[in-house]
């Protein structure tokens, strides 16, 4: 048999597996990125919100990124709270320009890029992995390929389970956002399970919202609450996404011989915050090295060592269990904003980084950013969720 053409083929160009080629290929190995997208950055599915420690683990052009100091959390009944930590923030990003660049980067080290490329199956035969329909061959095989992963399929894997499904519009950029706040909504009406968001983007305004499983997300209704607030409706609405949310934790199994799978089709997404750009960063890295030193250097097996370093999410696992229950608005209103829940919002928002107390005179602070509600009956949603491709990317 032939030597494989590659010594690593990454299915998909998310944030993980863009990260994972780069690592490995800075480290010598011959690598390639196959995805069904045209181009980089197409069909992007996520808000793009990095937090402080993703750009910790990866820096990234200030040119496509906003910088935003806090979190303004809102109750149903509009009251709300400005939550701060010392030296945090967060980056609204460009995300499809993000994609591109990383893209670049990517190639810069030397990772050949196949745009237009569909993974519809695998093998392996004499440790040689074959890409169906492709005449493509690698030694390694990294499925980065979003939360209904084909390679996961394609191997028997694990499978994400449990997800979030969401809505967004990117709106012209607003002028009555307040651009230096994440502005995130709990709602148990609208947003059972998770949230809805208004972010200040690079140039735009993002409005979303995410529901758990067994609910539908009803995003205009979301648009109309929120509209004495920011004034979106009849906006310009320049861009419409969908897609889902792993929610469930890591899957099991993630790894087979010389098959790995990393970012949303590992499952690597906090079950409570949905937050996975930090975690495909980190991880996508440390897949590209450890394969190139299972490689290159008889390194230990890829997927017994990603055992040992992925996380298990166990706490955050029954917190999210706790938040599917979908306590009632009226619960909310009477107890977000009492100390222990405004201790759990800021270590949600910022873990490590929030010990202290909350602002201060915080009680005052929430009496005094009431805005009463104006009533309107919710309105169909008349978004046509864009057509998912068969391997999303997050």
């Amino acid at each position: 048999m032939t030597d494989p053409a590659y010594d690593l083929i990454v299915v998909g160009a998310s944030f993980a597996g863009l990260c994972c080629a780069r690592a490995a290929a800075m480290r010598g190995l011959k690598v390639a990125v196959i995805d069904a997208k045209h181009e980089p950055g197409a069909r992007v599915r996520t808000t793009g919100i990095l937090v402080k420690e993703a750009v910790d683990e990866l820096d990234v052009p200030a040119r496509l990124t906003r910088k935003i100091s806090a979190v303004r959390l809102y109750a149903p009944n509009f009251r709300h709270v400005d939550l701060h930590a010392p030296g945090y923030y967060f980056l609204a990003t460009h995300t499809s320009a993000l994609m591109r660049w990383l893209a670049v980067e990517a190639g810069r080290a030397g990772a050949v890029l196949m745009f237009g490329t569909r993974f519809t199956g695998a093998g392996l035969e004499d440790d040689c992995i074959k890409i169906s329909g492709t005449g493509l061959t690698s030694r390694y095989l990294v499925g980065a390929d979003g939360a209904k992963s084909a390679v996961s399929t394609a191997f028997n894997l694990g499978r994400n389970k449990a997800v979030l499904v969401g809505l967004e519009r990117e709106y012209a950029e607003c002028d009555r956002v307040d651009p230096d706040y994440l502005h995130c909504f709990i709602d148990t009406k609208l947003a059972p399970g998770y949230l809805g968001w208004v972010v200040p983007g690079t140039g735009m305004t993002q409005a979303g919202l995410a529901v758990a499983p067994g609910h539908e997300p009803d995003l205009q209704a979301f648009v109309d609450r929120i509209d004495p607030l920011f004034g979106l409706t009849g906006g310009e609405v320049r861009e419409r996404r969908s897609g889902v949310i792993p929610c469930g934790g890591l899957v099991r199994p993630f790894s087979t011989r010389r098959v790995l799978l990393t970012g949303d089709a590992a499952g690597l997404v906090s079950p409570l915050t949905a937050g996975g750009i930090r975690l495909a960063f980190q991880f996508g890295r440390r897949t590209g090295q450890v394969i190139a030193d299972y490689l290159e250097a008889g390194g230990p097996d890829p997927g017994d060592l990603m055992a040992r370093e992925y996380p298990r999410f166990t706490l955050k696992n029954w917190l999210r269990r706790a938040w599917s229950i979908a306590p009632p608005n009226g619960v909310l209103n009477a107890s977000l904003f009492t100390p222990p829940m405004l201790v759990l919002a800021k270590w949600i928002y910022f873990q490590k980084r929030s010990l202290g107390t909350p602002a201060p005179d915080v009680a005052t602070q929430i009496l005094a950013n009431t805005v009463p509600p104006e009533t309107a009956d919710p309105a169909p949603d008349n978004i046509v969720p864009l057509k998912r491709p068969e391997h999303p990317p997050k």
